[in-house]
């Protein structure tokens, strides 16, 4: 009879891919073993181009993302994989970073961790933008279409349309829209959208939320600099004033 190792549980199903996409030794070691512990698969890329090359090799799950990288910049990495892709990303910045982190976000990533970081930290983001799950999708495809302002959403086939035309929303985008439409009239707190979007274990700052806030208008108002659809309200959050 052949002896059985003792050892943590597996899935019959693979473990989470991670694509991690750093360029400094000791942060790809301590990495691959800290979230190799937490039961995460951990692939390397030491650069841009690379990352690109594993990305459509690998089909990761998430991708841990450094923006300062050699031939491929981080940045590029991202808006490249999010114009084929909603695989989730997050983006390590140096905190003199600022400028970078605001783009990040706007070219699509989910998220953002600031070096140093602990590993408690960073996989606490990593299972959050992981978080939604199949039932999740299969309950939203049961919802209604909604309409008011001018918008309409399809939850069941995850479109938009404004005024009539359509336009390409990103999955948190859309989310966070449904909620604002879904509450037209009603101020949520920021809490309360970072708490329904990215979980009540989010442990970031309110700027991915403002920085979708800003992409959303973008899309939805006739002028984003002067919005009448989503509206700020000083200290407390924001509202849909779909009338």
């Amino acid at each position: 009879m052949s002896k059985v190792k003792k050892g943590k549980e597996r899935s019959s199903e693979r473990p989470t891919r991670v694509l991690l996409v750093e360029d400094e030794p000791s942060f790809v070691e301590a990495l691959q073993v800290g979230l190799s512990s937490e039961g995460f698969e951990v692939v390397v890329a030491v650069d841009g181009a690379q990352a690109l090359d594993l990305f459509d090799e690998l089909s990761p799950d998430l991708i841990l993302l450094d923006l300062m990288i050699p031939k491929v910049s981080g940045l590029d990495v991202c808006r490249q994989i999010r114009a084929k892709s909603s695989t989730p990303i997050i983006m390590v910045t140096a905190k003199s970073e600022e400028i970078d982190t605001v783009v990040g976000l706007e070219v699509g990533a989910d998220d953002y961790v600031t070096k140093p970081y602990r590993l408690r930290e960073l996989v606490a983001r990593m299972r959050a933008v992981l978080r939604r799950t199949p039932a999740d999708d299969e309950a939203a495809e049961l919802e209604e279409a909604a309409e008011t302002g001018g918008l309409r959403l399809e939850p069941e086939t995850r479109r938009a349309f404004v005024r009539g035309e359509e336009v390409h929303l990103r999955r948190k985008e859309f989310e966070l829209l449904r909620l604002l439409m879904e509450n037209s009239g009603r101020v949520l707190t920021r809490d309360v959208l970072i708490d329904r979007i990215w979980g009540s274990d989010y442990v970031g700052d309110t700027k991915t939320l403002d920085v979708h806030i800003k992409r959303l208008r973008t899309q939805v108002e006739e002028d984003p600099k002067s919005p009448t659809l989503i509206t700020t309200i000083r200290g407390v959050g924001y509202r849909f004033d779909g009338g």
